[in-house]
């Protein structure tokens, strides 16, 4: 396997799931101050809400991390 081409999947593993968790964190972050505002007990859920789209990162992360192993390991 060409050792670049896994970098730049390791890469875009990272950097494409971070690019959208970030567009979907701040359409989520906008909604939930604003319904924030209106009615402070929806505090925790919109945290919650804000938290969720990260999962998405840590995946990317652990596909990289699989990608440099088969990298350097193979």
């Amino acid at each position: 396997m060409e050792i670049g081409l896994l970098a730049i999947g390791a890469g875009l593993a990272v950097g494409l799931t971070a690019l959208g968790t970030g567009m979907a964190q701040s359409r989520i972050g906008a909604a939930g101050v604003g319904a924030m505002a209106e009615m402070p007990e929806l505090t925790g859920r919109v945290i919650l809400l804000v938290a969720i789209p990260e999962t998405m990162v840590i995946l990317g992360f652990a596909v990289a991390a699989m990608i440099l192993l088969l990298l350097g390991g193979g």
